[in-house]
């Protein structure tokens, strides 16, 4: 019996870490079978846009990426080669800065007031509490990082997976962390 008082306590501990989880999407062509994937090799993206202005990302960085990607995918039982794979994988991360608006609600300071009371012949306190009264709204501006997973065909690079996650970026650069949360999200809609 006192294992099931446990349960709703562990029940809404599951539902507050699966909320707090990073979310992924995906699209793929679903005439493939991925099950037959097993072997894989790194190709590097250029980027065609010269106009677009990226934010550039330091050789570290992009190690950190490559190796969160390769350790989750072997976990999956994939394997890096670099002749005839199966599949090419190519990632790209896009930070960009955002604008958001972040609404605060406003509230009356509480206050007391004090009355004479003829009868008693002394000062009664009257507490007044705080009332809501709307929305302070202000603009803010944020970073923005998009990590995208491509993965094509070897033999004639037709894209067959794309997989990618959004998250706000708190420093400079993306942390170790930021990058297998949001790693790890993408390969999840792998399987």
């Amino acid at each position: 019996m006192k294992t099931r008082k446990w349960m709703p306590g562990i029940m809404m501990v599951g539902i507050l870490f699966a909320s707090c989880s990073q979310r992924a999407y995906v699209q793929k062509d679903d005439t493939v079978d991925f099950s037959k994937i097993r072997t894989y090799a790194w190709v590097y993206g250029t980027q065609k846009d010269s106009l677009s202005k990226k934010t550039e990302l330091n050789s570290l960085t992009e190690t950190k990426i490559k190796e969160s990607i390769d350790r989750n995918l072997q976990k999956n039982g994939w394997k890096q080669v670099s002749k005839n794979p199966d599949v090419l994988l190519v990632y790209d991360m896009d930070i960009q800065r955002e604008n958001r608006t972040v609404s605060d609600p406003v509230y009356t300071m509480p206050t007391t007031r004090w009355f004479y009371n003829p009868y008693s012949r002394r000062y009664t306190p009257v507490y007044y509490p705080s009332e809501f009264i709307g929305y302070n709204n202000r603009h803010e501006s944020y970073k923005e990082g998009t990590l995208t997973l491509t993965i094509m065909k070897a033999e004639n690079e037709k894209t067959i997976w794309q997989g990618w996650t959004s998250s706000e970026i708190n420093g400079r650069r993306m942390t170790d962390r930021e990058i297998d949360e949001n790693v790890k999200a993408i390969i999840r809609k792998m399987g």
